[in-house]
């Protein structure tokens, strides 16, 4: 039990503790703080990037609690990124989880630990992590067959090579983004319906995907592939995705090589890392398989299928609920099929689901199936209608988990806006 008054249901309770990296303004307003009601100094974090732990409706410097109680922690979280941390590997993440939570229950370290508690309303949340490497895979099955029935007509939805492994591309690092960050239109080349060859210009069938990513910290070596054992003791943890997508110069660029430009521009990121630690009741099997796939692909007894209840909103009207428990290829296989031909993982690496959708006409992950290709507009909470994103559309996507004695843990949200 924690001294800190928590707000009733909150996702950020002492079974999640998050990280990100948030600074605060130079003169910050008062930070709430003792027990007999006065306030607390500004913390040393004012103005500057550092690591902090999300924990209610606060933020918790933990970089200078471990400087305060000279912890060698300290000098895992100095830095205006989380990598050094996330480097460290297991054992140092499960010390920080263990610290945190000790700081948190025991009266003997109240007195140091809530000078560093910041209103989170009163925080700038940054990109946590410095991304070295960015791929995005196709993992629901769901998904794959809803585009594969639009595109590919009276062929099987899903390609022949699908169920037997883990489909992906290789994105942008550059352009990952935290979010908040408003999301500019992309120009591109074009084919429209009818027309005698492409145009260049902006998108017109802009669109969403509401993912999973997981980040990696312990690096792998050249040429030693990670089995599906060994996800754990290389990914730190989980934030929430949406690839944005410009639907119709993806089309006209995909083959033969794949996305490019039509997903190069934007991809927002969450600003809390959920520790896979914090997910562990959330472990679930996955769907049942068509076929067995090969060794370097079986996930054993344990599998890291993840019962996530994901919500996606435009402009706060809430549109789909897409579930990540649906998903075919688990984040363990993904980085196995990632690795499996030598490619090394990095620190700041991170790789993403893939657009998450459910068997229900409520449960899809993106407006190309929500709105059958811009065929069937979906009515907004507004009453106005929508095919693709319009200019000062936001969109939001937010998820739980479950957790202990029936906690819930929140992975946040991940919001941007379209500007046009």
């Amino acid at each position: 039990m924690t001294w800190l008054e928590l707000p009733p249901g909150t996702g950020f309770g002492l079974a999640n503790l998050p990280f990100g990296i948030f600074s605060v303004p130079a003169s910050p307003s008062p930070v709430p703080g003792t027990a007999a009601g006065g306030t607390s100094p500004p913390p040393r974090s004012a103005g500057a990037p550092r690591a902090g732990a999300a924990i209610g409706d606060r933020v918790l410097d933990v970089a200078a609690v471990a400087d305060d109680l000279r912890l060698p922690l300290r000098e895992l979280f100095g830095g205006p990124v989380l990598n050094r941390f996330l480097a460290a590997g297991p054992a140092a993440w499960q010390e920080a989880r263990e610290r945190l939570t000790e700081w948190l229950t025991s009266p003997a370290h109240r007195a140091v630990v809530e000078r560093h508690l910041v209103p989170a309303a009163a925080v700038r949340l940054h990109l946590p992590f410095a991304v070295a490497d960015y791929v995005d895979f196709y993992a629901s099955r769901n998904h794959a067959e809803n585009v594969g029935a639009m595109f590919r007509p009276g062929q099987p939805p899903l390609p022949r090579n699908w169920l037997h492994m883990p489909l992906g591309y290789h994105g942008r690092a550059g352009s990952v983004v935290v979010s908040g960050t408003p999301v500019t239109r992309p120009s591109g080349q074009r084919w429209e319906p009818g027309a005698a060859g492409p145009s260049f210009g902006p998108s017109v069938r802009l669109d969403f995907e509401a993912e999973v990513g997981f980040v990696a910290g312990v690096p792998s070596r050249h040429g030693e592939p990670v089995p599906v054992a060994g996800f754990a003791r290389h990914v730190f943890g989980a934030c929430l995705v949406n690839d944005w997508s410009a639907r119709d110069i993806q089309a006209f660029e995909t083959v033969p090589l794949g996305p490019f430009l039509g997903k190069a521009f934007a991809t927002s990121v969450s600003p809390w890392i959920v520790p896979l630690d914090a997910l562990r009741v959330a472990r679930t099997a996955p769907p049942r398989r068509d076929l067995v796939p090969p060794p370097y692909l079986r996930d054993g007894a344990e599998p890291w299928g993840l019962d996530l209840s994901l919500e996606v909103r435009i402009n706060g009207g809430l549109v789909s609920r897409p579930p990540f428990a649906s998903m075919y290829w688990t984040p363990a296989q993904l980085l196995a099929h990632l690795t499996c031909g030598g490619a090394p993982v990095r620190t700041g690496d991170l790789f993403a689901s893939g657009t998450v959708s459910g068997p229900g006409r409520d449960q899809l992950g993106c407006l190309l199936e929500l709105t059958r290709n811009g065929a069937e507009p979906i009515v907004l909470a507004d009453g106005s209608r929508r095919a693709f994103l319009e200019d000062g559309d936001e969109v939001v996507i937010s998820a739980t988990a479950p957790g202990p004695g029936g906690e819930v843990i929140s992975l946040g949200a991940v919001r941007g806006r379209v500007a046009g």
